[in-house]
């Protein structure tokens, strides 16, 4: 395996680890201190090769090697820093077109579906984190919209697609878990947003 296909592989492998951490949470210590220590592990393969084998140009691949790692490490940090906007922060535009992205280029409906509930979640997971931020009010109130939004569209794919699937069961469930601590923090009439969509998931669940 070539050295630049490594490269690529690592990074990968920091970017899957990245989106496996919480919504507002950051990298682990562990983590950095591992990026550190390969962004400052590269050594001139010249360096430690005998006097009769070097190269003309060893360091300006060296100085390559060292830069893309540089710009991987950059490119991580922007795809964590992305991943992890809220409302209101700048790159927040580009996580909802990233999320829409992979919406239009599921390859069926159920995972499509299931794309749209993710967004709903991740949705939930944001108010939660907006709630008591100085400019919480008109953004809770339109990510609690969006959540809905979200919710409506998955659920019709689904129940297209994959009628009584026990996903919608799941789903309304982890929902509820969500929002319902929400409502006493909430203005009332987030709050009847609030309720109007524990409402609403509350029925997708056929009685016991």
């Amino acid at each position: 395996m070539d050295r630049a296909r490594r490269y690529r592989e690592r990074v990968l492998d920091h970017l899957t680890e990245l989106r496996g951490l919480p919504l507002g949470g950051g990298p682990s210590t562990a983590f950095r201190d591992r990026l550190r220590g390969e962004l400052l592990s590269g050594q001139d393969p010249v360096r430690h090769a005998p006097r009769s084998h070097r190269r003309p140009t060893p360091r300006i691949s060296w100085f390559s090697q060292l830069a893309t790692l540089g710009l991987a490490a950059g490119m991580m940090v922007s795809a964590f820093a992305t991943y992890h906007a809220v409302p209101g922060d700048t790159l927040y535009p580009l996580k909802r077109a990233a999320e829409s992205t992979l919406v239009r280029l599921s390859t069926d409906d159920v995972e499509r579906a299931e794309r749209e509930l993710d967004s709903a979640k991740t949705r939930a997971a944001e108010v939660a984190q907006l709630l008591g931020s100085s400019s919480d009010g008109p953004l809770v109130t339109k990510t609690l919209k969006d959540m809905e939004d979200s919710t409506r569209s998955g659920i019709r794919m689904l129940e297209r697609a994959e009628p009584r699937s026990p996903k919608i069961n799941q789903f309304a469930q982890d929902q509820k878990d969500m929002v319902e601590p929400m409502l006493e923090r909430l203005d009332p009439s987030q709050q009847d947003q609030a309720s109007g969509y524990l409402t609403y998931i509350q029925g997708l669940v056929p009685p016991g």
